[in-house]
């Protein structure tokens, strides 16, 4: 499978320009190539071939004077910019269609220089390179400082440089990793698991396990209002509003590395710690328009269970989405007797047939790992409750033993 490796880069005030230089081809390249499939499907004619595109935008202006500044780049930083239109609009289509997965994609639209995030791609044919000395060599730009956090375990095939919107530089790199050699990293174990995520606890598992959440957002809260604040009161389009938002960029960009963080090292030790991993599929978009809504984007389920699900894939484990309309919260983990709907005040509660104590959570979370078909007693035994309605996407064994299937 093909993974992202990011690492800070630094480069100098002649490096930035010539990466400003860069960016602002690139979107140009990308700019034209949408007017013109947009000129074409007023005119009724059919959509411009990337060939075509690739003449006319690139070889062609180059010999112009209006754009004779698209020589200044390397080439293949615009090739890639007609690739990334190319792209846009195959995955718009692909939408319209009902072939792609996910939300609707729009239709492809003009960049500005003002986006928050510039962006510029190297693919093997431009000969860029590493030093001797760790730097990155890119073409037309130089060799850049890079911060290296950890090796490259395999050549990269591409490498991104990306501008965020605080102003830091990114060197992100494709790597093709091998599986066989990924299985081998993570410990043998044959212990299963499963997971109820939630806002008092971001996370309670099936053995008891409780983890704090950690509100990155709720308490930089007080930093964030003032420096908005600040920056509300400066004037537009002046050089201390850019600095006053900048400030308030760097500030964001602290909370959000701080919770990928998070949920990079807790994903990474549930998956080396369990072969097989039960989740229950939380509707976010949906929870996100309640007033529980900054919660909610601020404990990221959606980021986190997706760091799960590929590295569940490169890492050999097995990873069980749980229908999200399964009443994880309404079932008694012991007998399997449904107890009915509770407001979130209820934390503990007791069954009504079997009156056995349950905390919430940690209920929810067995019940979850019962219903994945991963759940054992403390004495090794299959655990059967009462059979409960299985969602659609729920059937099947999953790769488990069908032995151990709650439902």
């Amino acid at each position: 499978m093909q993974l992202r490796y990011v690492f800070r880069v630094y480069p100098d005030a002649g490096q930035r320009t010539a990466l400003a230089r860069a960016f602002g081809c690139a979107r140009v390249v990308f700019n034209d190539a949408v007017r013109a499939r947009e000129d074409a499907r007023r005119a009724g004619r059919p959509f411009p071939k990337a060939g075509e595109l690739s003449t006319r935008l690139i070889t062609e202006a180059k010999q112009t004077i209006e754009r004779s500044w698209l020589g200044e780049v390397s080439a293949v930083v615009l090739q890639q910019s007609l690739r990334d239109a190319e792209s846009a609009y195959r995955n718009f289509f692909a939408s319209l269609k009902g072939d792609r997965k996910g939300p609707r994609m729009g239709a492809p639209h003009f960049k500005s220089r003002k986006d928050k995030r510039q962006s510029i791609r190297f693919t093997a044919n431009a000969r860029w390179s590493i030093t001797d000395k760790g730097r990155l060599n890119l073409p037309k730009i130089g060799a850049v400082k890079v911060k290296w956090s950890r090796t490259l375990p395999t050549t990269p095939s591409s490498v991104t440089v990306v501008k965020d919107a605080a102003g830091r530089y990114f060197a992100s790199f494709v790597i093709d990793t091998d599986p066989a050699a990924d299985a081998t990293r993570m410990p043998e174990t044959d212990r299963t698991i499963g997971i109820d995520l939630g806002l008092t606890h971001f996370a309670v598992l099936s053995d008891g396990t409780k983890i704090g959440s950690p509100r990155f957002l709720r308490r930089a809260e007080k930093k964030l209002k003032k420096t908005q604040r600040e920056l509300s009161r400066k004037q537009k389009g002046s050089k201390n509003r850019e600095k006053a938002r900048l400030t308030v960029a760097r500030a964001h960009a602290k909370v959000t590395d701080a919770r990928r963080e998070f949920h990079h090292q807790l994903s990474t030790k549930l998956i080396s710690e369990n072969q097989g991993i039960a989740v229950e599929d939380l509707s976010v978009a949906g929870l996100a328009r309640t007033r529980l809504a900054k919660s909610v984007h601020d404990a990221g389920w959606s980021s986190f269970i997706s760091m799960l699900e590929y590295k569940a894939v490169r890492y050999g484990r097995i990873l069980v989405k749980v229908g999200r309309f399964t009443p994880t919260s309404q079932v008694c983990s012991t007998c399997g007797v449904k107890d009915g709907p509770k407001p979130l005040s209820v934390r503990e509660w007791t069954c009504t047939a079997c009156h056995t104590v349950h905390d919430r959570d940690h209920n929810a979370a067995l019940n979850v790992q019962q219903a994945a078909g991963l759940a054992v007693s403390a004495c090794g035994a299959p655990v059967r409750p009462e059979p409960v309605l299985a969602q659609r996407d729920e059937t099947g064994s999953h790769g488990f033993s069908t032995g151990n299937r709650a439902a």
